[in-house]
């Protein structure tokens, strides 16, 4: 380990992930570069003046730009309780990766305005493995009231209402898994973060048979004439690695690693992109390059059982090897979510392709610029691009009881879900205390404040090349509940559907 001059910067090759030839997988560089607790972006302990959001850090988030954003996101949530009959009590709100808390705090904020919903909400729970932000959550959130340690990580209450808990966790495997529980989950920039692993397609080597690959048995020789041929019609899936750079192109000033394609199959390059048709199609696709996250499936699948439950289990016969005597170690079950209703709903809001899988999108950002991830490892911001495809497979793969709409992108959503409205409506209010002489502002803090509040909300759903509203996709996966005879399929709002009222 050493320092970096700004915070502890980990030596990422030499640690866990290490491949042949002192390479490390992308998967494990991310995950040290991000979340070690050594030295990691977001949770190292180091001291640091370092903020990573706002318009000092490295990035701004939409709740950071509008309260408006966290509204919406609120109301949307308000809006999944109405239409699916005002459930009365077991409900939690979930956010993953929550930042400094703005996006849950303008959430609660709104939500309060729905006492009967406020009443049926037991606890909040903040999924974050940093402990310096969940400092900065528990302050928004829950002002001075003392943080303790509890069975799942830490709580508070709101400062809002004694009533309402606030439960930290440092992993979403932590967070209760209850059949009678309804929860609404919130993921905002969150799946961009978690490790990824990239493939390329390569078509076989030519391979010539000396004879040296000719099989020896008792019976007599096997020719591998027609083993050859098969594996030569094939392409073969290798794994880009982080590598350091040799010496002699290693220059001052330019990052110290770079990426490299395996020089034979990796236990992931065999199995991950084997997972899904969408890879498969890709394999003779010679030089296709496919990003996968298995974590960010993992999650998904997590969460879609907690919405709709877990698939019936089938009755299997044993393995063929316990059959033949052999004894087998038996895998750790996990205990099966059966709920006789679907509830809840998960609003997915990140950045990436709406339709195809993501290539060639591992990033570093620093202050607001676009550079190099292996640029000062530890300091700079690590992401990529989010399969969103990809996450409705593993939903609905995962559970019955869900379904997935969108992704539509921002600027579709927020524009459906009212911004421009929110946007009216704020100015109109500050204008009217201005005018009755209640706030105290003078004119020019007025212009200041009418102009924050239509900047924001516009470069929210800009749709240029590099806009917000372009850029940020939106999915949600809500209970599947087959309609009556005669009726449409619901959608939800923000996706084409409406509240009965």
């Amino acid at each position: 380990m050493e320092f970096d001059g700004e915070r502890r910067r980990p030596q990422v090759v030499n640690t866990a992930g290490k491949t042949t030839g002192g390479s490390s997988y992308i998967a494990s560089y991310m995950r040290q570069c991000l979340t070690s607790d050594l030295g990691g972006y977001y949770t190292s302990s180091a001291p640091s003046e370092h903020d990573q959001f706002g318009s000092k850090g490295d990035f701004v988030t939409s709740p950071e730009i509008s309260q408006i954003f966290g509204e919406l996101i609120g109301i949307w949530v308000v809006a999944e309780w109405i239409a699916q009959g005002r459930k009365g009590d077991g409900i939690y709100l979930m956010e993953l990766g929550p930042g400094r808390g703005t996006l849950m705090d303008d959430m609660l904020r709104t939500i309060r305005n729905f006492p009967d919903m406020t009443k049926a909400i037991e606890a909040v729970y903040m999924v974050e493995a940093s402990p310096r932000l969940r400092a900065a959550q528990h302050k928004l959130l829950s002002g001075d009231r003392p943080l303790t340690e509890n069975e799942f990580g830490h709580e508070s209450t709101s400062r809002h209402s004694d009533d309402l808990k606030i439960i930290w966790a440092e992993d979403l495997r932590l967070v209760p898994k209850e059949a009678s529980k309804t929860p609404f989950i919130v993921a905002h920039e969150f799946f961009d973060a978690l490790p990824i692993h990239v493939f390329q397609a390569m078509p076989q080597p030519k391979q010539q048979d000396d004879g040296s690959s000719t099989i020896q048995t008792p019976t007599g020789p096997i020719e591998p004439k027609q083993r050859l041929k098969q594996q030569q019609d094939q392409s073969q899936w290798r794994e880009l690695l982080v590598s350091p750079k040799p010496p002699h192109r290693l220059k001052e000033g330019e990052p110290e690693f770079e990426l490299s394609l395996s020089r034979m199959a990796t236990p992931h390059s065999m199995y991950l992109p084997e997972t899904s048709p969408r890879y498969q199609a890709l394999k003779n696709t010679d030089g296709a390059t496919i990003e996968v996250s298995p974590e960010s499936q993992s999650y998904v699948r997590d969460l879609a059982i907690r919405l709709g439950g877990s698939n019936p289990t089938p009755a299997t016969a044993p393995p063929p090897s316990a059959a033949a005597g052999r004894r087998v170690g038996s895998a750790v079950m996990e205990e099966p979510v059966i709920k006789t209703q679907p509830s809840g709903a998960a609003l997915f809001i990140d950045y990436g392709p709406a339709s195809t899988i993501p290539a060639n999108s591992l990033r570093g950002v620093r202050s607001h610029e676009r550079v190099s991830p292996f640029e000062s490892p530890g300091v700079v911001d690590i992401s990529a691009d989010v399969d969103f495809m990809g996450l409705a497979e593993s939903a609905i793969n995962s559970s019955p009881g869900v379904e997935v709409h969108g992704p539509v992108d921002q600027a579709r959503f927020l524009t459906a879900m009212g911004i421009e409205e929110r946007a009216s409506q704020l100015v109109k209010r500050a204008v009217d205390k201005e005018r009755g002489g209640s706030t105290g502002q003078d004119k020019g803090e007025l212009t200041e404040l009418v102009k924050r509040v239509e900047s924001g909300w516009k470069r929210l759903v800009d749709r240029g090349p590099q806009g917000m509203g372009c850029l940020y996709q939106v999915m949600a996966v809500v209970p599947h509940i087959p309609p009556q005879p005669g009726q449409q399929p619901r959608r939800p709002v923000g996706f084409g559907g409406d509240v009965p009222m």
